[in-house]
């Protein structure tokens, strides 16, 4: 008599089905060594602009520490010999000039200026020296260039973040009225596209910039009224191409309202190409501060931003003071490549038809 076991019907407990979309994208992620490098370094910019912003770092940047055009410390020997001496050194020179004093009969106050020479001595000095050199050099004011940078870094990076932000939300609102709604809603909204694509992006931008003025407010609030085109296009396109499949039909059989579909049920759907706009949006906003500040549109003088330290380097590179101009170029080639670098591994690993 023979026994035969029943084996058990197998199962797939494997984890891989039960992981949602956002899970297989980080996991996708994970396995890309340059987008998570570049994720490290853009992080570490977040955490510099949120520290800027709050005080927490680059606080002094106003503060006169150095010489003017004070060169980095290991230049300090040659460009003491290229550079113009500074206000101190002629001013020094002019005190060892011998002083032509009034007598008490032609000087009315020189009684009072006698007493207040001998009681300068009393009191101890509360002026800072100011130093010959710095470990990044300082700018026209001796103010410190890299506490300059880190502070000009997390405005530029505080303008691109909320300004991407305000522009994704314009543009899907109106990207999703325009795709769902269709009709006159949307052709009504495409002649409103219209008007505004039919104007170069930067003179549009620079036209509003002008009528505006001057702030880190009024630039979030230019660049999101000028920006929002391409990811209304996006949106627009993928309301179409969502509003009629069966998950958004069930929705309204069940009495679900319109915004519920666009908001709840659609959305949800497009939103992995809304974090890779974001991306692309905040990149390109960081060049236009950095373009408008460049031109006298952006920040105001008592702010920093990258944008702002390009406006000063051509009068800098005339007189051979660099340090200012390479401390911006690397901070903002790292910035820009590290973001163009994740939105490449954004894009591969949140896209639906990738291999896993």
């Amino acid at each position: 008599m023979t026994s035969s076991v029943q084996a058990a019907p197998a199962t797939n407990s494997s984890p891989e089905v039960h992981r949602g979309f956002w899970a297989l994208g980080w996991r996708r992620l994970k396995r890309d060594r340059v987008a998570m490098v570049s994720l490290i370094v853009v992080g570490a910019f977040l955490a510099v602009a949120v520290a800027g912003w709050f005080n927490i770092i680059g606080d002094g940047w106003r503060k006169e520490v150095a010489i003017p055009y004070a060169p980095p410390s290991w230049l300090a020997q040659s460009a003491e010999e290229t550079l113009p001496p500074a206000e101190e050194d002629t001013a020094g020179a002019k005190s060892n000039a011998p002083i032509v004093t009034m007598t008490e009969a032609e000087d009315p106050i020189g009684k009072e200026l006698a007493i207040a020479r001998q009681n300068m001595g009393k009191y101890a000095s509360v002026e800072t020296p100011l130093r010959e050199a710095l470990p990044f050099g300082a700018d026209l004011r001796g103010r410190d260039v890299i506490v300059k940078t880190i502070k000009g870094t997390s405005t530029s990076v505080f303008v691109g973040i909320f300004g991407a932000l305000f522009t994704l939300l314009l543009g899907t609102v109106l990207g999703a009225l325009s795709g769902y709604f269709g009709g006159k809603v949307d052709d009504f909204l495409n002649w409103f596209y219209s008007v505004f694509t039919s104007v170069p992006d930067m003179l549009l931008l620079l036209s509003f910039a002008a009528v505006a003025g001057r702030g880190i407010k009024t630039i979030i609030i230019v660049m999101a009224l000028t920006s929002w085109t391409g990811t209304y296009r996006l949106v627009r396109a993928e309301y179409l191409k969502l509003k009629n499949r069966e998950f958004v039909q069930a929705a309204s059989a069940i009495g679900a309202s319109d915004a519920r579909r666009i908001f709840v049920h659609i959305l949800p759907n497009i939103s992995h190409l809304l974090l890779v706009q974001f991306s692309l949006l905040t990149v390109a906003l960081i060049k236009y501060e950095a373009i408008l500040s460049f031109l006298g549109f952006g920040v105001g003088v008592t702010q920093v931003s990258l944008g702002s330290m390009l406006a000063e380097a051509p009068a800098e590179l005339v007189q051979g003071v660099w340090w200012q101009m390479v401390a911006v170029t690397i901070a903002m080639s790292l910035l820009v490549t590290a973001f163009s670098l994740l939105i490449d591994g954004l894009r591969d690993a949140f896209d639906p038809k990738a291999n896993k």
